[in-house]
């Protein structure tokens, strides 16, 4: 469906604001431990989320997850926006706290043919378009 098209516009469960950037893709984080709140950026791979969009399968991690995020928020570090294929409330508090919009829901086989150098526009209140740079 998506290698054959440029743009394409795909309906997520919910967008909570308006953002545009610039994936990092990543398949399972804890906002403690992977990512820094200092820098924003990923510990393990060293990739910066500051001003992208946070494209992440799913959530681990425990409540602490949601202060990362508003530190993140506060230090002007934080990504444009996160979506996820599935929700954690930990991450959504965190998102309200912080101001960075957020989506999930995302259907399994858009995350899969996502790739960092794509960019990704929320559109409230339900949909996510995906315009394919990559290829």
């Amino acid at each position: 469906m998506l290698s054959s098209e440029r743009v394409v516009e795909v309906k997520v469960r919910r967008v909570s604001g308006y953002a545009r950037g610039e994936v990092v893709k990543v398949w399972r984080l804890s906002f403690l431990g992977d990512v820094d709140p200092e820098t924003g950026r990923l510990r393990e791979s060293g990739k910066s989320i500051d001003g992208k969009i946070l494209v992440v399968h799913s959530f681990r991690g425990s409540t602490v997850g949601t202060y990362v995020i508003y530190a993140l928020a506060s230090r002007k570090r934080a990504p444009n926006a996160i979506v996820s294929v599935n929700p954690d409330p930990v991450v959504i508090a965190g998102c309200i706290l912080g101001g960075i919009p957020f989506a999930y829901g995302l259907p399994e086989e858009i995350y899969e043919l996502l790739e960092d150098c794509d960019v990704l526009e929320l559109r409230p209140p339900n949909t996510v378009v995906v315009r394919k740079r990559c290829r």
